[in-house]
């Protein structure tokens, strides 16, 4: 799965003179950045030129904290490719005013051209981002309160204090606008939420089932992702 992740990615950012991707975070994506450090050790990439927007950081989180998603980044990718700092962006969830950092966000992205290839990962009950249930699908950049589940889920990365209540995340509308995208999804808990992000009916109940809206949108799972979804 991260391979052929990797490899998309490895694709899209040979093909564009000035790459734009969103990226993700989470036990799913750290093979995933891996194998973009083993291409980029191996020349067959380059960060020199790209532009990347995470998807969320935790609301309260300093970016050295070792459970911010600024943290994840830099030490599952960002150190090893050397991309300049100010080629990268991820929600500052310390900002003083966590509404302007929103709109800011949302300005960046226009202002790089927006996102050539996205790269997602979904939750238990469907999440996209931090886009919980009863997201609005033509939502942009803002702080969302996060579900008991997906608190109790995130329990385990947090040893040292309480899960965050809140983040900031990308809105489904702004996920929505990327010229194409790649869900991964690894193992049987994920499961369900993949049948219903492929086969259910669009709903906000299922904040991933917008992307049957998207015309260019790809999942690349594991078999046990795909346990619910018919067998051909």
């Amino acid at each position: 799965m991260s391979d052929k992740a990797a490899k998309k990615a490895e694709k899209s950012i040979n093909n564009s003179s000035k790459p734009v991707l969103g990226l993700a975070t989470g036990k799913t994506f750290t093979g995933f950045y891996k194998k973009l450090v083993e291409k980029h050790n191996k020349k067959k990439i380059s960060f020199s030129n790209i532009t990347t927007f995470n998807l969320d950081e935790y609301v309260g989180l300093p970016s050295d904290h070792p459970e911010s998603f600024h943290y994840y980044m830099e030490n599952n990718l960002f150190k090893d490719v050397k991309i300049p700092n100010q080629n990268y962006h991820i929600p500052n969830g310390t900002a003083g005013n966590l509404k302007k950092e929103c709109e800011e966000y949302e300005i960046k992205i226009k202002n790089a051209g927006g996102i050539n290839t996205q790269f997602l990962g979904i939750g238990e009950n469907g999440h996209i981002g931090y886009n919980e249930p009863g997201s609005p699908h033509d939502s942009r950049t803002r702080v969302v309160k996060l579900t008991e589940e997906t608190q109790k889920n995130k329990k385990e990365y947090f040893e040292s204090r309480k899960v965050p209540e809140k983040a900031i995340t990308m809105g489904i509308g702004t996920i929505l606008e990327a010229d194409q995208i790649f869900l991964l999804a690894s193992g049987e808990e994920k499961a369900e939420a993949v049948k219903k992000t492929v086969e259910g009916p669009i709903t906000k109940d299922i904040p991933s089932s917008a992307l049957q809206k998207h015309d260019n949108c790809t999942l690349i799972i594991d078999e046990e992702a795909s346990t619910y979804l018919p067998k051909t």
